[in-house]
């Protein structure tokens, strides 16, 4: 399942589909998930590991750059036949707990932002963790062998790695998975899968890493509400779950940062989503009673390259880190 989490474009809203193109891109499902071209994807807190989605809406495999869409991988969306019918439950249930264990995050490189709600539990995630991603991805550009274990804690957590690049932090790549993954091979898949096979975009090249952002978001507090309307801009990200005209189930979801960034209030987010899921028929209140939501918060950990340098040439000793280190001048 793909996620549009960031870099949307602004989108046309409105109750009927756009003309043209029906739905947006991202309702195809490839053999490879997450990175846009993947949708080995399962159901929300049910999908075994390595359902990925874009980490802007949808689920890796297509679509336009506007965030991702949720489409159902091979053989795991409905076929015809489903019948259209309200959540069966009003109640507010945690699908997914996590993990007691936290660290806290690098107090020199605190320029993230938290959707988790406040003085609950320290943050997990840290500056730490996407230096590891660049550690990666560097590793990888670069022919070197990948970096050792790191040292930040190895909880399993639904996880989305998302680079941006340039001055006005265009979208590059946005991709996830809403299972559950050990976070030391978790980030490393994903940091691959969101930098090179995000099918919006190109494969990220050596030339482009001065100018890239990265950024790490852990998913927790997972909650069905019964409500498509009961949940909060800028706190939650959503994921909804549909019928479309065909009888097939769709799903699609946004990080909690998108429909502030984009400007959108409830409605238009969820119709975005619905678009991006792919739903073409005319979108009236009474199909949006029928759609299925999980709200959840998130943790998110953001660092540019020049930071990462910083950082690491500072912690290169302690940290043993097993490969060269990108001199400051690298490319100058």
């Amino acid at each position: 399942m793909a996620a549009g989490c960031c870099g949307v474009k602004k989108q046309k809203l409105s109750s009927s589909p756009p003309s043209g193109s029906g739905g947006g891109g991202g309702a195809s499902s490839s053999s490879h998930c997450s990175g846009e071209s993947q949708c080995r994807a399962g159901e929300l807190g049910l999908g075994g590991a390595g359902t990925r989605l874009n980490g802007l809406g949808g689920l890796a495999g297509g679509g336009s750059g506007s965030g991702c869409t949720l489409s159902p991988p091979q053989g795991c969306g409905g076929g015809g036949g489903i019948s259209l019918s309200p959540p069966p439950s009003c109640g507010v249930g945690t699908l997914l707990s996590t993990p007691a264990a936290a660290t806290s995050p690098s107090p020199s490189l605190s320029s993230a932002a938290s959707s988790s709600s406040p003085g609950s539990r320290k943050m997990v995630v840290s500056a730490e963790m996407c230096c590891f991603c660049f550690d990666v991805l560097y590793c990888h550009l670069y022919g070197y062998q990948q970096p050792r274990t790191p040292r930040f804690t190895n909880e399993p957590y639904p996880l989305f790695v998302t680079w941006k690049i340039g001055r006005d932090k265009r979208l590059r790549g946005c991709i996830g998975t809403f299972s559950a993954m050990n976070l030391h091979s978790g980030l490393r898949e994903y940091t691959l899968t969101s930098a090179l096979k995000d099918s919006r975009f190109p494969p990220m090249t050596r030339d482009e890493l001065p100018r890239l952002f990265c950024s790490v978001s852990l998913l927790t507090n997972f909650e069905d509400v019964c409500d498509y309307l009961d949940w909060e801009v800028g706190v939650h990200g959503i994921r909804i779950e549909f019928i479309n005209e065909k009888g097939s189930k769709r799903t699609a979801t946004y990080l909690p940062e998108v429909a502030k960034e984009q400007g959108w209030d409830h409605i238009q987010t969820i119709d975005s989503l619905l678009r991006k899921g792919g739903y073409k028929a005319p979108i009236t209140n009474e199909f949006r009673k029928t759609i299925k939501l999980t709200r959840y918060r998130s943790e998110k950990m953001t660092l540019s390259y020049a930071e990462y340098l910083a950082h690491r040439q500072h912690h290169h000793f302690q940290n043993g880190i097993g490969h060269p280190l990108p001199p400051y001048n690298h490319y100058s």
